[in-house]
């Protein structure tokens, strides 16, 4: 844990459980010729046949599935879909677990469970869209929602009592007796228990925790609790075609040219919250909520001195010490451990670790702050400045499923995740840690992003479609489609995917709020004969010409020059780049499998929009207007960067990672 205590009363597991962790082989979502751990494969079976043949284990979950119209698909063959036969990842209770459940409800039998509760019993046990192996995450969430839109999250431990062999379990509480096994048509898991699915909001699944007492007690008198009370907005909706059928969508190059869109079929508000048990205060000499509030007052004192003493009377002022380190706590966006950066085989194949730790930046609720994101080997952290073990500050560490005692974490809209230090926004924090290249993937710049599972959906050519009016923090036009295409690794796209934007287009985005300064703001993306033109605007301020997605970079408007052997040859020619207004792509990340960085490509561009000093307390938004006529272009949105000038305009100059 890098020098922190862990917390009393949090179980972590054995350093021979991290290891193994650590050393698994993320693998591809197929289902042959996996020998890790795999007690059995047939090429003949579907996955209502595997159950069916082993009434002894599963006669009881049988029967719940067959009140339901889900056995019938598990006797299929999968459905196709642009990636070839979309198969299923059954979880499957033993009969034992089935009667834990009934005793638990007060059913005798099975045939007294509600066809409601079976339904909802069956959509939770099976992920329609995608068989997951054990090995293809190691841990964390599962890349898919389960049928019931809940989250499948698999945490280990070594069992002492059995050579510390590697233990399995879904969602805390449903131990994996027998894992991946294989079927035609997909992989089954089987389980102690029935899993576990929370009807309790945030906040409630927050103060059920008994390690959570101090952080629930400042959450409701600071008002927060109220702030994470959203679930569903009733007032969307969604054809039935439009979600399960969709259309094709112009959102590719080469012959096959578009894409098909998905939409969203039910829009969700979801959170998350980072909290500190109580151990971790009282480490600190914290014992009740009037000590946690006056060391709010003294941290947000010194990062605010200007509202110092001014609202220390009303908790529920946003401007309130107490407030203000509650809200730091919270994002308006849903995240598993293992989906907050650049993770699992993407990590794998596409970063380059030697040079930069995955990274990304979030937008917190507590207004005019974000949160820097890193994935060193060393775990999940927040707010840690350095590469790898070399820190110049460690940050906050995020505890994993595995290490965070036996509590489902998962509310109904959202979850929470243990910490093992104080988090808070210092001025450390404002001018040290956030001074720094700020590179935001497209694909985070909307809570509804990640709050549907666009964002993150793994192994499909596929896009997750939105309504114009239902994405946070956007303006669209009505000729403008907006769609995250799903994570591929071949694609020469930083984190393996993109916000696509077609049609003659005009789309603004809110800025995420940085610390006050002066800032390059960079439009990343990839060129293409098949993009379009675009007009960039700051707060309807036009930022110079318009933007030619179309031009290639060794065109002398652009000038990129392929690297060389000379260092100082590289500098100079990145230098005259730069001075017509555009950078190379970074070297630190690759599509899969290629062997050079997106910076040896010339189609990986960075346009440099404007050069403005940003006030941390005022809002801006950038906006993009298609300036062709010609419903047929696109635009593959891919990242922004905001760049202070402590950064761009160093003596040592700018890093190309």
């Amino acid at each position: 844990m890098e020098g922190k205590v862990v917390p009393q009363g949090i179980f972590h597991f054995s350093l021979f459980t991290s290891l193994l962790l650590t050393a698994m082989i993320v693998t591809s979502c197929v289902d042959n010729d996996i020998e890790q751990e795999n007690y059995y494969s047939s090429t003949k079976l579907t996955a209502a046949e595997f159950l069916e043949e082993r009434p002894e284990k599963f006669s009881d979950f049988i029967a719940i599935l067959k009140r339901t119209p889900y056995y019938s698909m598990l006797t299929t063959y999968g459905t196709y879909s642009s990636a070839g036969l979309l198969k299923y990842t059954v979880f499957a209770p033993e009969n034992d677990g089935i009667r834990r459940y009934m005793q638990k409800f007060g059913y005798k039998s099975v045939d007294e469970i509600p066809d409601a509760s079976c339904d909802t019993l069956a959509r939770t046990h099976i992920i329609k869209k995608g068989a997951f192996f054990t090995t293809d995450i190691g841990e964390g969430a599962m890349p898919e929602l389960n049928m019931n839109d809940g989250y499948i999250v698999l945490s280990s431990d070594s069992d002492v009592t059995n050579h510390n062999k590697l233990v399995y379990f879904i969602n805390k509480n449903s131990r994996m007796t027998e894992q991946n096994d294989s079927v035609t048509n997909g992989v089954v898991h089987v389980l102690d228990n029935v899993i576990s699915s929370s009807s309790m909001l945030l906040a409630d699944k927050i103060a059920e925790d008994p390690e959570l007492t101090l952080f629930t007690q400042a959450l409701q008198v600071t008002g927060m609790a109220d702030s994470l009370v959203h679930y569903i907005d009733e007032e969307y909706s969604c054809s039935d075609d439009s979600v399960h059928t969709g259309y094709m969508v112009r959102c590719t190059s080469g012959s096959a040219k578009y894409t098909r869109s998905f939409w969203v079929g039910k829009r969700y508000f979801k959170y998350t919250a980072f909290v500190e048990p109580d151990s971790i205060y009282r480490l600190h000499g914290i014992n009740n909520l009037e000590e946690l509030t006056q060391y709010a007052k003294k941290i947000y004192d010194q990062t605010y001195p200007d509202d110092a003493g001014l609202y220390d009377d009303n908790p529920r002022d946003r401007r309130n010490p107490l407030n203000r380190f509650v809200s730091y706590h919270l994002l308006n966006r849903v995240g598993q451990y293992n989906t907050w950066v650049c993770s699992g085989e993407t990590r794998s194949a596409c970063w380059l670790t030697s040079v930069t730790d995955p990274e990304e930046f979030y937008e917190s609720m507590c207004p005019g702050t974000m949160m820097r994101f890193a994935g060193p080997a060393a775990g999940l952290f927040i707010n840690r400045k350095g590469v790898g073990d070399n820190y110049t500050v460690r940050g906050v560490k995020v505890l994993s499923p595995s290490e965070s005692g036996n509590a489902d974490q998962n509310a109904l809209n959202g979850v929470y995740h243990y910490l093992d230090d104080i988090l808070a926004y210092t001025p450390e924090v404002r001018d040290v840690v956030l001074n720094c290249r700020i590179r935001m993937d497209a694909t985070v710049l909307s809570p509804d992003f990640i709050n549907c599972n666009g964002k993150g959906r793994y192994g499909e050519d596929i896009l997750t479609g939105f309504k114009n009016g239902y994405i946070r923090d956007w303006k669209v036009s009505d000729e403008t489609y907006v769609g995250v295409h799903s994570d591929v690794n071949y694609w020469n796209s930083y984190c393996a995917n993109a916000v696509c934007i077609s049609g003659i287009f005009d789309v603004s985005f809110k800025l995420p709020p940085v610390p006050s300064g002066t800032y390059e703001i960079r439009l990343g993306y990839t060129c293409g004969d098949e993009r379009g033109v675009v007009q960039v605007y700051l707060n309807n301020e036009p930022c110079g010409i318009p933007v030619d997605l179309r031009v290639y970079g060794p065109d002398p408007t652009i000038g990129w020059v392929e690297d060389t052997d000379d260092e100082e040859t590289n500098i100079a020619n990145d230098k005259a780049m730069h001075n017509r207004g555009y950078m190379k792509a970074m070297d630190s990340y690759r599509s899969g499998g290629a062997e050079n960085p997106l910076r040896a490509n010339n189609w990986n561009l960075r346009r440099i929009l404007t050069t403005q000093y940003l006030d941390e307390n005022k809002t801006y938004y950038l906006r993009f207007r298609q300036v062709l006529d010609d419903a047929d272009r696109y635009w593959s949105f891919d990242y922004i960067e905001l760049c202070p000038k402590s950064v761009y305009g160093s003596p040592e100059g700018e890093d190309t990672h």
